[in-house]
């Protein structure tokens, strides 16, 4: 596995070797028999908040090697550092909390109909998870990211399969999580790294992997679901595959603000050279008057951005070829033509089509991603044509409107957006992804395979599963179902 500046195309250093079956089964065997220590909140939540720390002491070089791999700049990657201790940290309060256990208990009654037993109800963990680290965030989606942090506050191990194109800043931020358990008396073992395309295959099949959490394209992770549910003992498979993340702009919003929402748009959608998950691809504006002035300073916004380096030289090429199909597809103008920016970059672009156009199935392509800085601006007259849309497009992450004071549209096309995704936005721009216990990062299909967020305090859930305790005499309880509830946690 060799670290390359996709700068430059260049191999910069051999990190690692791809693991084989053996190595993967070691891997996977290895964390499992680590699962008994992560038994004991408290010292996996001092675990994560160590884990925070050492990452931040060593931010400088983290941000560094991600940087010489991913070519996101420090600045971005700075701000990501902290976003992903942060997560870690905020882990840490919920497993001490106590809340994502979800106690409950019913007092017996036998004068019920019918008569109702004593019954205790809390969440235990899984078991091994697999995460499969993201191309675009590697340090908040990757080794440290929601999914390790997550399932290791559920009480789960984790094997990480390291994403290519950072292999260098994966096994740093590998080793600095297994030193943070070695310093608080956890096995290192509670995580374990792999490298390389077959042991991502030979992970979500081991039987002893009870469940796993993927962030990346369709294509890979349709194959990997697929994998999960077909083996002999299905498991749970969270991937995010993807998502359009459409926008509708009323007429009434474009009155009001055109140069202002045109701006807004060009920031968000050139974002990171386009490589967010939650990018706006599509976006739905009035044909007249305001939307010719939305259009006109999304391109002039657009026209003055300058190129960008892409995360690896696979990722650009299919950029350039992607928005190529598009743009060569009857009726589609390029208000900014979209492209290669040089031999190592991609030039930001825009391309405008008729509404009335994405009827026909010819049209499709336009409805689905097209990871990097472009963006589809689809022009309609009225709220049933923009409905009509709409009602073609896949799941998505996000969804987004903008409307005016006293817009008389804003409410029916709210209630058309919300179906087609897991968070939606009123006035505003997706990217930018909050941790928050609030928050949703998932959607329908292909958007996410599962009803699940994968950031925010509720992330948890994925890897626990509910057991009952049914007229268990309280010595055999675990001790946060017991009578006088000597833990403190939160039972309803």
């Amino acid at each position: 596995m060799w670290s390359v500046d996709p700068r430059t195309g260049k191999p910069r250093e051999q990190v690692a070797v791809e693991a084989t079956a053996e190595e993967v089964d070691r891997a996977v065997r290895a964390a499992h028999a680590a699962r008994e220590a992560l038994a004991d909140r408290a010292l996996r939540a001092a675990f994560l908040r160590t884990a925070a720390d050492l990452l931040d002491a060593s931010g400088e070089h983290v941000v560094e090697a991600a940087d010489a791999e991913t070519a996101l700049g420090p600045v971005r990657l700075t701000g990501e550092l902290a976003r992903t201790t942060a997560q870690l940290r905020a882990f840490a309060e919920v497993v001490e909390d106590g809340w994502f256990l979800d106690v409950r208990i019913d007092a017996p009654d036998p004068e019920a109909t019918p008569p109702r037993p004593d019954m205790r109800r809390w969440k235990i963990p899984l078991g091994v998870v697999a995460v499969y680290a993201a191309s675009n965030f590697p340090l908040a989606f990757s080794v440290p990211g929601g999914d390790t942090a997550s399932a290791l506050a559920a009480g789960c191990p984790v094997v990480v399969k390291a994403h290519p194109d950072h292999p260098a800043t994966s096994e740093l931020c590998a080793a600095l999580l297994r030193r943070a358990a070695a310093k608080t008396g956890l096995p290192e073992d509670v995580l374990v790294l792999v490298h390389g395309f077959d042991a991502g295959i030979d992970l979500v099949r081991h039987p002893l992997v009870a469940a796993a959490g993927f962030t990346g394209s369709l294509r890979g992770g349709r194959a990997l679901f697929d994998a999960a549910v077909t083996r002999p003992v299905p498991i749970p498979f969270h991937g995010e595959l993807g998502s359009l993340n459409p926008v509708v702009i009323t007429e009434a919003a474009a009155t009001e603000r055109a140069e202002e929402i045109g701006a807004g748009l060009a920031g968000s959608m050139t974002l990171g050279a386009g490589q967010f998950c939650t990018k706006p691809g599509f976006v739905l504006a009035p044909r007249g008057p305001g939307g010719d002035r939305f259009l006109a300073a999304l391109t002039a916004a657009v026209s003055d951005t300058e190129p960008a380096v892409m995360l690896d030289h696979r990722m650009r090429d299919a950029f350039v070829t992607g928005v190529a199909e598009r743009a060569a597809l009857a009726g589609v103008d390029t208000p900014v033509t979209p492209g290669a920016g040089g031999p190592h970059t991609v030039s930001a672009g825009v391309l405008a089509v008729d509404a009335a156009a994405l009827a026909d199935d010819g049209h499709r392509l336009l409805l689905e991603e097209c990871f990097g800085p472009v963006t589809v601006v689809a022009r309609y007259t009225g709220r049933e044509e923009a409905a009509a849309v709409l009602g073609r497009l896949p799941g998505n992450l996000t969804a987004t409107l903008h409307v005016a004071e006293e817009d008389e549209s804003a409410a029916p096309l709210l209630a058309a957006l919300t179906p087609l995704a897991g968070r939606v936005l009123v006035n505003g721009w997706p990217t930018g992804v909050a941790v928050a216990p609030a928050q949703h990062h998932g959607g329908p299909y292909p958007a996410t395979t599962s009803t699940s967020t994968s950031v925010g305090a509720t992330a948890v859930e994925r890897w626990l599963r509910p057991v009952t305790y049914q007229s268990t005499p309280d010595r055999l309880l675990p001790p946060e179902l017991r009578d006088g509830n000597p833990l403190g946690v939160p039972r309803r």
